[in-house]
């Protein structure tokens, strides 16, 4: 039996932070209500930050099963959502770096250039959308460190405090790696795109 619903501001149901407290203690149904509430937001940053749907399935089971084991390590309950994004930019930048680094070696194909179309909302102003799709187009070429940073800026929106807590640098460093993503994807001649930000 589940404990009765704990008053929320929205009236939804437990608080992120209850959840969290039930969770740690074993409440298998307060798992299965965190994992129902984030699933859409961790599957659609997931795909943003990959660009298509190959092995977003695999990030958003692996990123639940690091937050749901890893709880005890969350040092405030009612920051669960932020937590978990951080998780799943970590998580994904680690998998773009495992892939980036097969293909220079050989053990994999070519990775085909993002559809921006996939990720751009058919109801986005005409400017964003604009944007979005310069992004994506050359979204591939860039690496893990400047690409993970990019996505969360300019397409999430996140403030760069958001971005540097989330992908544990400073804000100079994520101002730089921006920096370093928009001169690639601007420039014809990728000489900035091979070299790993500092």
């Amino acid at each position: 039996m589940t404990p009765a619903k704990a008053p929320t501001l929205s009236g939804a149901g437990p608080s992120d932070a209850a959840l969290v407290v039930a969770a740690r203690a074993g409440e298998r149904w307060a798992a299965e209500a965190l994992f129902h509430r984030y699933v859409r937001t961790v599957n659609r940053l997931a795909f943003r930050l990959m660009g298509r749907d190959v092995d977003v399935d695999d990030l958003v089971q692996e990123t639940f099963a690091q937050a749901l084991t890893g709880l005890a390590r969350l040092e405030e309950p009612g920051a669960f959502g932020s937590w978990l994004s951080a998780i799943v930019a970590r998580t994904a930048y680690k998998t773009i770096r495992r892939r980036q680094f097969l293909r220079r070696i050989g053990l994999s194909g070519r990775e085909e250039p993002i559809d921006p179309e996939t990720l751009v909302s058919r109801t986005a102003p005409p400017d964003v959308a604009a944007e979005l799709r310069a992004v994506y187009q050359s979204l591939h070429k860039l690496p893990a460190s400047l690409r993970v940073p990019l996505v969360l800026h300019r397409v999430e929106g996140m403030q760069l405090e958001e971005v540097a807590a989330i992908v544990g640098a400073s804000i100079a460093t994520v101002k730089r790696r921006i920096a370093q993503a928009e001169d690639a994807l601007s420039s014809p001649a990728p000489t900035t795109v091979g070299r790993r930000a500092p």
